[in-house]
């Protein structure tokens, strides 16, 4: 009976051992199933604080953008300001500049009228003895003497400039012609030298013509005896 009892038993301990684990299994099920559902939530939640997280980024990017831009702009008005400022500063010191070069310059024709007062005094009586009524006529007179007179000068500067000039060009016309004339003179020297040796050479040549013209006679003298001797040899 021990020997038959031991394989139930044994099977008996192996399905309550089944029985235990099945229990063990289900309940690590259901802790799974409980953990993925707190897991499943979980996740949830942080897809929604991811969500919310990136809608406040992007906001906070925006806000920060805003800001930027707003700080640039204000940034750049602040130095288009100082700018402004800066050239109108600069343009109230060159305003200053000119107002005091301007003051300087009144002050200076203010002395020079105060200096030239006795001339026009001077004009005021030349007026009262003289055919013109104004002094303005005076100084149109003057003006047209002086641009007469310098018309003049200019009118003889240019007379005397192309005086120099033909003077320049009839010294170069001179000294080609003086050279020509003593090209043409060592020239005619060399046709002299060519001629006198002509004329000795024809003097020559005519001595030896001379001596020719002997010798020829000579010659035919010496033939006509010769032909005489022949023929009265021939006789």
């Amino acid at each position: 009976e021990e020997d038959s009892l031991s394989p139930f038993l044994r099977l008996q301990a192996k399905k309550k051992q089944v029985q235990l684990m099945q229990k063990a299994l289900e309940v690590k099920e259901e802790d799974f199933r409980q953990r993925m559902k707190d897991i499943t939530c979980r996740w949830k939640d942080l897809h929604a604080k991811e969500a919310q997280l990136k809608t406040y980024m992007e906001k906070s990017g925006r806000t920060l953008k805003e800001n930027d831009k707003m700080r640039i702009q204000a940034l750049k008005k602040a130095s288009e300001e100082r700018e402004k400022k800066m050239q109108k500063e600069s343009e109230l010191l060159r305003a200053k500049g000119e107002l005091e070069a301007l003051r300087n310059k009144h002050q200076k024709l203010c002395n020079r009228v105060q200096k030239y007062s006795i001339f026009n005094k001077y004009l005021e009586d030349v007026v009262k003895v003289s055919q013109f009524e104004e002094i303005q006529e005076i100084i149109w007179r003057y003006k047209t003497l002086a641009r007469v007179h310098k018309d003049l000068l200019q009118s003889q500067q240019r007379h005397k400039e192309m005086s120099e000039q033909a003077k320049v060009l009839l010294d170069q016309y001179m000294e080609e012609k003086e050279a020509e004339i003593l090209q043409y003179e060592n020239e005619l020297v060399q046709l002299r030298l060519r001629f006198d040796q002509a004329q000795s050479d024809i003097l020559s040549w005519e001595t030896r013509w001379a001596d020719i013209q002997n010798m020829t006679a000579k010659k035919t003298q010496q033939l006509g005896t010769i032909k005489l001797a022949i023929l009265n040899l021939f006789q």
